[in-house]
């Protein structure tokens, strides 16, 4: 585990520094734990959710020294907030509490199911094409197969729970956004300058139930409501 020591602050508005690791075990998570599990449900209040992956501080350090110098040049482009960076498995847009409460168990059950997933950011690309973005964004290599499986599991768990991504079967294209284009822009040589990057290699060992609270600024915030550990991968026997 020793490359997943520090996660990402991802998702925790209460983090003790800006660089330090997401802890499952925070008193953030407890409560948001607590307080959706005790819900009566009958408020009618929704919740903007989505279930991500954070990757570890030192990967998401390395991606952010390669982006910064690009940030300048691109003043058109409204840049991501590196404290917030993720992947995104699945977005489930606005859910009500009674879902939410649902949702809980179900993702439970789909980490339990899924192994840890090596994977290492690499190259880039835009949505919905470099000449005419609106999204631009770093891939992944590694076991995307995997992945791609962990994020069916919880799309399905999703669905089962009342939470349907709205989305469901789009394609699973694994990425981390980097900026967001206020109208489409033509990001081609930004896609070719990261296209030949390929970081370390991570594992993903945690699935994570966000918040997004959308405010006066440009980034949302995110608040960490639950997450949950995938299973350790079985030791290669050698000899």
């Amino acid at each position: 585990m020793g490359d997943n020591v520090h996660r990402a602050d991802l998702l925790s508005e209460a983090a003790p520094s800006p660089r330090t690791g997401l802890d499952p075990k925070t008193r953030q998570r407890q409560e948001g734990i607590k307080r959706l599990a005790g819900s009566t449900a009958t408020s009618g209040d929704s919740m903007r959710l989505f279930v991500a992956i954070a990757p570890p501080s030192a990967v998401l350090d390395e991606l952010d020294a390669l982006v910064e110098p690009l940030r300048a040049s691109r003043l058109d482009l409204r840049w991501t907030n590196r404290e917030a960076w993720h992947v995104t498995l699945a977005f489930l847009g606005q859910v009500d509490e009674s879902a939410a409460v649902r949702l809980l168990p179900r993702l439970e059950r789909a980490a339990r199911r899924h192994h840890q997933v090596r994977l290492a950011f690499a190259g880039a690309g835009a949505f919905p094409a470099p000449t005419r973005a609106n999204v631009l964004w770093s891939g992944l290599s590694g076991d995307r197969g995997a992945l791609a499986r962990l994020a069916e599991s919880v799309a399905a768990g999703a669905s089962r729970a009342g939470a349907p991504p709205p989305d469901k079967g789009r394609r699973f294209q694994p990425h981390l956004t980097l900026g967001r284009c206020r109208m489409p822009a033509d990001v081609t040589e930004l896609v070719a300058e990261l296209g030949g990057y390929q970081g370390q290699t991570w594992a993903a060992d945690r699935v994570h139930l966000v918040r997004s609270r959308l405010g006066a600024t440009e980034h949302p915030r995110y608040v960490s409501l639950a997450s949950w550990p995938l299973r350790t991968p079985p030791v290669k026997k050698t000899g």
